[in-house]
């Protein structure tokens, strides 16, 4: 199968008065039609940086620095702002994280669904009120026709972030980035908001990149898993490569740090030490200061990202269940 989307060798950095801040380091990966790749790691790993300069909604004092994010065979980083507008929204869309600030409280459901719609669809204002009504009742609001005139306040954090969602999926993107779509809910209101994306995103057969902190969520909705951490990838691979196989250290002890229901553990051990300070960072493994596994030369040099089966990939010396290199 073709890709859709394919990032290589992205790099997006903050020019802050302390220092630089590498917020991403050299990131690729693909995307196919309809598949789910989800990125994983801890706040801070560059998760969502990535997300918005795939989007291009990275602002001074930040930087896209170099690489190329080919769409439809277009590197969507050499257009202008007028092309990207025509994409952004229509064929490559987000969710992002808090749904209470994703929203104008100004402006009705209504208006601001039928904003999107009209800016990249070309429909009459009669046309537009249709199509929103029919994404507020695909994503289960309920009485839609009336809630058109609702405004932000009176829906709660799980009605408002189904909202969100309707919008990023008002113009059928070929591409939806949901950052953390479920942090800001409470546990029973994201199991819905999960079910809810995974369905449209199955009924759409829209491609999905879907990033979070937690592992758990991520069992359920990709297929692909990257796992990030200090601006870089550690670890790509399938869902079963990153669950049963995992081969850097900081994938194996994230997997350790948190409850399974497929295994069981005498007791959860967490990560010692802290996330690297992203200013200036030395050109060497960033989990090197919490890595039990970590040899000479590690302190040297940056291990490559590397094969070690089919599409399964690890930047390590010394990966879990495998030789040192």
């Amino acid at each position: 199968m073709d890709n859709l989307l394919t990032v290589r060798n992205l790099s997006t950095y903050f020019y802050m008065e302390e220092g630089v801040v590498i917020a991403v380091d050299d990131v690729s990966f693909d995307l196919k039609s309809e598949e789910v790749l989800g990125i994983v790691g801890e706040t801070g790993s560059g998760k969502s940086v990535t997300a918005k300069s795939i989007m291009r909604l990275i602002k001074p004092p930040g930087k896209i620095v170099s690489g190329e994010i080919i769409y439809k065979d277009k590197d969507i980083l050499k257009i202008n702002e007028r092309e990207m507008h025509k994409i952004r929204g229509k064929e490559i869309s987000m969710v992002f994280q808090d749904p209470m600030t994703s929203l104008n409280p100004l402006y009705t459901i209504g208006n601001q669904l039928m904003e999107t719609i009209m800016q990249h669809q070309q429909v009459s204002k009669e046309e537009a009120f249709k199509r929103a009504v029919e994404m507020l009742k695909m994503v289960q609001i309920p009485e839609a026709e009336k809630r058109m005139n609702s405004y932000p306040f009176e829906f709660s954090g799980g009605m408002r972030q189904r909202v969100v969602i309707a919008i990023a999926l008002s113009c059928n993107p070929s591409v939806l980035i949901a950052d953390e779509p479920t942090t800001a809910l409470d546990v029973t209101i994201q199991a819905q908001i999960l079910e809810l994306m995974k369905q449209l995103q199955s009924e759409l057969k829209s491609a999905l990149i879907f990033i979070t902190h937690d592992l758990g969520v991520i069992a359920s909705m990709a297929s692909r898993i990257m796992v990030m951490y200090g601006g870089k990838q550690m670890e790509i691979g399938s869902s079963d490569d990153i669950f049963y196989s995992p081969m850097h250290p900081y994938t194996n002890m994230l997997l350790k740090s948190v409850p399974r229901v497929d295994k069981k553990l005498d007791r959860l051990e967490p990560i010692p030490g802290q996330p690297p300070r992203m200013i200036d960072i030395p050109k060497v493994c960033p989990f090197l200061p919490r890595c039990p596994r970590s040899v000479d030369k590690c302190s040297k040099d940056l291990p490559k990202l590397e094969m070690v089966s089919e599409g399964h990939y690890v930047r390590c010396y010394n990966p879990v269940g495998g030789e040192k290199r």
